[in-house]
């Protein structure tokens, strides 16, 4: 999510210059962003406070940075900062509004309220540093052509992920009148995929066949892509392709939904209460019924595609 954050950032402040540092595989997602050099790590390589260290020292020697954007703010991230500021150097942090999250998943809570969206928490880092940032929270399409539909119906969490009976049925419904492309990653993910592509003609697995640059390059392609509330949704943003994303647990209101992503494209159970109880999906169900997904109507998901 940060990368069009600092698209429209050093576009609207020329000159400036973003080290990103962050674990090796996540390279492809910067390639492209003019001012942004990427610095791909090994976390094994920096383990422990005298692993942290070396890391700041070899960041200075290499880079020798006017600031620090900690945007992560994680037990890590804390330690550098530290760090940092022990040798002089000015660091801002990201305002995660943790408070207000807890508050919003309390199942308790009946005044669910949209938070600051996590895309403009970033932006406030840069803010507070003095420039100006303007989000202009719309998608930048990176393809002339698009066609089919791709579609990711996995998701880390249990409460972020749509029963596979209904993906399947969904998808069934779909290949009748477009072509669906599969996304998805590991060994079993692949299996069931290959077993949908097998079943229901017109699709098409690509799981476990493309690299993250490969993969960015498809989404780019299609027409339109469906995803849980998932990385999915997110690299569909970054190459400026419309997402109708599934939400369960989870709620838009937490301030995840992908950047230019129209909330019109969001399909959840609206009647629930006890929704959103979890930020990450991460939680077992309160009620023990899931029924933010058990009772999910895919057909609000096909409306949404054939808009």
């Amino acid at each position: 999510m940060t990368v069009p954050v600092f698209r429209e950032f050093l576009e609207q402040n020329p000159g400036v210059e973003i080290i990103m540092v962050s674990r090796k595989n996540f390279e492809a997602l910067f390639a492209g962003v003019p001012n942004v050099t990427f610095k791909g790590i090994d976390l094994d390589d920096y383990k422990g406070l005298f692993g942290l260290r070396k890391l700041s020292n070899e960041l200075i020697r290499e880079f020798n940075p006017d600031c620090i954007a900690n945007l992560h703010d994680v037990i890590r991230t804390k330690v550098l900062d530290r760090i940092y500021r022990r040798k002089g150097l000015k660091v801002f942090k990201i305002d995660k509004g943790k408070e207000e999250k807890e508050h919003l998943t309390d199942v308790w809570n009946l005044e669910k309220v949209q938070l600051k969206k996590t895309v403009e928490r970033y932006a406030d880092v840069f803010r507070k540093m003095g420039f100006k940032v303007e989000l202009s929270h719309q998608l930048r399409p990176t393809s002339e052509h698009q066609s089919g539909i791709g579609f990711a119906p996995f998701a880390q969490h249990k409460g972020k992920m749509l029963p596979l009976e209904k993906s399947y049925e969904l998808v069934r419904i779909l290949a009748q009148r477009h072509t669906v492309y599969f996304f998805g990653g590991g060994k079993k993910e692949t299996e069931t995929l290959d077993r949908w592509e097998s079943e229901i003609p017109n699709t098409k697995n690509l799981s476990g066949k493309l690299n993250l640059t490969e993969e960015l390059n498809y989404i780019a392609g299609l027409e339109l892509m469906i995803s849980m509330d998932s990385a999915n949704m997110h690299l569909a943003s970054l190459v400026g392709t419309r997402c109708v994303s599934i939400w369960g647990a989870t709620h838009p209101y937490a301030g995840f939904l992908g950047f230019g992503q129209s909330e019109e494209d969001v399909v959840q159970v609206k009647d629930l209460t006890c929704r959103p109880c979890s930020v990450f999906g991460d939680k077992e169900c309160y009620r023990g019924d899931w029924a933010c997904l058990e009772e999910f109507n895919i057909q609000k998901v096909i409306d949404r595609v054939n808009f």
